[in-house]
């Protein structure tokens, strides 16, 4: 099971940086939450796979018995999910305004602000 979310998370990775390094915003947005999913996992997997075992210490018992699962990375994840919906909300929006005032898409159509039309720079 550890391996194969290892694997997962690689081609998350690699999925979401040959996507951040397209053209189009749309696929950039993609790569951001593949990245965000990736680094998701990766924390899930550090924090121990273990099926049917709660982290939950027994009365009378020093520690959970083994194997458990770390809450801790289970919480982490439940913010960073939150933190990355912000992220992806704000770059989906931002990309949206740079779209109406520029027209395009095309990231390298985009090389600075000083080519902005006439009816913008007032």
């Amino acid at each position: 099971m550890t391996v194969l979310m290892a694997l997962l998370v690689g081609v998350l990775y690699a999925a979401g940086t040959y996507l951040i390094l397209r053209r189009s915003m749309v696929k950039v947005i993609f790569g951001l939450i593949f990245l965000g999913h990736a680094a998701n996992l990766m924390i899930f997997t550090v924090g121990r796979l273990t099926k049917g075992v709660p982290a939950f210490v027994p009365e009378g018992a020093a520690a959970p018995p083994v194997p458990f699962a770390d809450p801790l990375p289970q919480a982490l994840i439940l913010t960073a999910i939150v933190i990355g919906f912000g992220v992806q909300a704000f770059t989906i929006v931002l990309f949206k305004r740079t779209y109406q005032v520029l027209g395009t898409e095309d990231l390298d159509e985009m090389r600075s602000t000083d080519q902005l039309p006439p009816e913008v720079k007032s």
